[in-house]
Parts: structure tokens; C-alpha cells; sequence
């Protein structure tokens, strides 16, 4: 999918670091894209706060651990006054999970992993999905807040034979599965916390990485009435409780009798993500039919749209988020084109209405 940009005019990065290896690592890649160019880097949000006022970068990637000043302070003061899309860098170490929580809620639009060791290595293996992480980002619209290789692009196809039969038969029990990525931590938090105590089930699917996904469940747990948790194969689906996929693993809807389930499983990307939004609602869609609801939400690419075209054709009632709500117009706008939403609202009208369709 083609980004949109300002013809001939790539989008200027601000890499801020205190690793000189990581700057020089991160300069060298994303430069190899057209789309990109590094105008600035700095070893510190001090030094940071200064290249900003010589130019404005269109995107920063931004480190954690630095010295005068933390990425979290320094995120939460710049998206305070001066709104600029940041993707967030950090070790993929689990006890930092609610750190990176803290970097989304102030405001990090995207979050990328690099490990304690071989960080060189790490950054050669994941340009492209760096890129397209920095390339999502710097279209993201931002307002004043409170004080990997990528492999050919498969379809669900390589996770989940496309339904032959329609879906069992009508039952009063509804579900509702959900697909975000690109300022969808935010805009989950938004639905979820409007979501009443017996509401269906919810399947969600948020492009996240694998060590984070557990620590925001337990985010949204927390204020939420709801019940939120990281999805486990197993797991029924019950009211009142919403299961998110974990990071790195595809989510499926199963169904045994009247009762719907999950399945936790392994393999390639689709639609250049795991957990892919198409593989969730191709799966709902072949076991619920038109017992489901679905509903996608602000991201970047494509993801999504092909499955939730199958949902609505399998008689699925489908919602998309619109374009003034959302950070990224990107995933709900080729749902839209594909056919597959059948009516966009604003994100905060999306909780009232599917509990008027359930």
C-alpha cells in the first residue's frame, strides 16, 4: 500500500538515543527508504528539545532509558505543548512491559522492541518493519494532551481456508470482534471503558509487540468495568469479558455447540501482522455468521478489510471508526472501500451503537 505524502517530500526523523550505535544503526536504515530522511539525531531529550527548535522533524524515534531527562517526561512535556508523532524504543524485556504502557499513554504512537545485545543485528533484520512503523507514525493526527523482515504479503489463506459453508445456525448469543492498530491502545481504552458489565463477548486484535500485549490487557482491566484479559487457547468467551490477542500469535474465534471459544495459535505473517485482524475475522465469520459484530478501528495498511468484507457477507452486522476520530484513517478506510464497513462512526459512538445491535 502506497503511503501518503507530500510528492518529492520524504518525512524528516529525529532519532533521539543515548547509544551512539543505535543513532548510527537507525540513521543507516531508515535512510535507505525514500520516504524517510534522518535530518537529526541527539544522545538525549535535552539535546533533543534543541534540534526541534532548529527544525521540526514530522516523526522522533525516542529511547527510554537516557541521561538528564527520561523518554517518558520528555514525551509527555512534548505531547503537552508541542504535538509531534513519536515511536518508542526499548529493550524487549518483560519487566519493562508497564513502562512501554506509561510511553503509550503519554502519547507514543507506535512502539518498537530492539534487544539489551546485538542491536546492530536486530535493526539490519527489522528495517522494513521499523520503517513502516516511523512511516505510520508520521501520519498520525495528534492533539495537545493532559499534563522485521517482511516476508511476502500472505492473506488468511495461510493461517485459515477461506469459509466454504455458512456459519451455524442463529442464536441469541452475540460477538463482537474488534481490529486496531496505529492509535488503537487509545481508542480500545475509549470503547472498552463505555462498555456496560453484560455486554458480549469481545475478540480483540491489537498490532502490539508480544511482551506488551499482557501488561495493556491488564491496563484496561484495571479501568475498565469490563473484564479484560490476554487471550489463552481455551478460553470461552463470555459476557462481559473481552479476550486480546497476544503479540506475535494470530487470535480465532472457535465455537463448540452454542458455546464460543478461542484458539492462541502460531504461523507466518498475514497481511504483513501478527495477530493479523484478518485472521480473527475470517474465524469469526466462518463460526458466528451473523451472531457477530464487528468493528475496525484508526490504524495503518490494509489489515482487516478483506476478513471484514467476509464477516458482512456472511451476514455479520460491521462498524468502522471514521475519519475525523482516528489517528491513522488507514485500516477502516479500505474496509470502507472494500465493502466491508457498513456504517462508520465517530469512536465514541461506536460502544452505544453495537449494544443496540446486540
Amino acid at each position: 500500500m502506497a503511503f501518503d505524502r507530500p510528492p518529492r517530500k520524504p518525512y524528516k526523523v529525529l532519532v533521539v538515543d543515548d547509544s551512539a550505535v543505535v543513532r548510527q544503526a537507525m540513521q543507516a536504515i531508515l535512510s535507505q527508504d525514500p520516504d524517510l530522511e534522518v535530518v537529526a539525531t541527539a544522545s538525549d531529550p535535552v539535546a533533543a528539545a534543541e534540534r526541534i527548535k532548529q527544525m521540526v522533524p514530522d516523526v522522533i524515534t525516542l529511547d527510554v532509558e537516557m541521561p538528564r531527562m527520561d523518554g517518558i517526561t520528555f514525551l509527555r512535556r512534548l505531547m503537552a505543548q508541542k504535538p509531534i508523532p513519536v515511536v518508542m524504543c526499548s529493550s524487549l524485556v518483560t519487566d519493562k512491559s508497564e513502562t512501554l504502557m506509561q510511553a503509550l499513554e503519554a502519547g507514543a504512537v507506535e512502539v518498537v522492541c530492539k534487544p539489551e545485545l546485538g542491536v546492530r543485528e536486530f535493526f539490519e533484520e527489522s528495517c522494513q518493519r521499523i520503517c513502516h512503523s516511523v512511516k505510520a507514525a508520521a501520519q498520525a493526527r495528534l492533539s495537545k494532551r493532559r499534563v522485521v523482515k517482511v516476508e511476502q504479503k500472505l492473506t488468511a489463506d495461510a493461517v485459515l481456508a477461506a469459509p466454504s459453508t455458512t456459519a451455524m445456525a442463529r442464536t441469541t448469543d452475540k460477538i463482537i470482534a474488534i481490529g486496531a492498530s496505529t492509535g488503537g491502545t487509545e481508542a480500545l481504552a475509549t470503547l472498552l471503558s463505555s462498555m456496560p458489565i453484560d455486554c458480549p463477548p469481545i475478540a480483540i486484535v491489537q498490532h502490539m509487540p508480544g511482551t506488551f500485549t499482557n501488561a495493556f490487557a491488564e491496563r484496561l482491566d484495571g479501568s475498565c468495568a469490563i473484564t479484560v484479559k490476554e487471550a489463552k487457547t481455551g478460553d470461552s468467551m463470555l459476557r462481559g469479558h473481552a479476550l486480546i490477542a497476544p503479540g506475535n500469535h494470530h487470535l480465532l474465534l472457535t465455537r463448540s455447540g452454542a458455546n464460543y471459544g478461542v484458539e492462541v495459535r502460531e504461523g507466518p505473517l498475514v497481511s504483513r501482522h501478527r495477530p493479523s485482524v484478518d485472521v480473527l475475522f475470517r474465524s469469526v465469520a466462518r463460526v458466528a455468521g451473523k451472531n457477530a459484530l464487528g468493528v475496525i478501528l484508526t490504524g495503518m495498511g490494509d489489515d482487516g478489510a478483506r476478513g471484514m468484507l467476509e464477516m458482512r457477507q456472511a451476514g455479520a452486522r460491521t462498524l468502522g471508526q471514521n475519519e475525523a476520530s482516528c489517528v491513522v484513517y488507514g485500516m477502516p478506510k479500505e474496509a470502507m472501500k472494500s465493502g466491508g464497513v457498513e456504517k462508520e462512526l465517530p469512536l465514541e459512538h461506536i460502544a452505544g451503537a453495537l449494544i443496540k445491535l446486540a
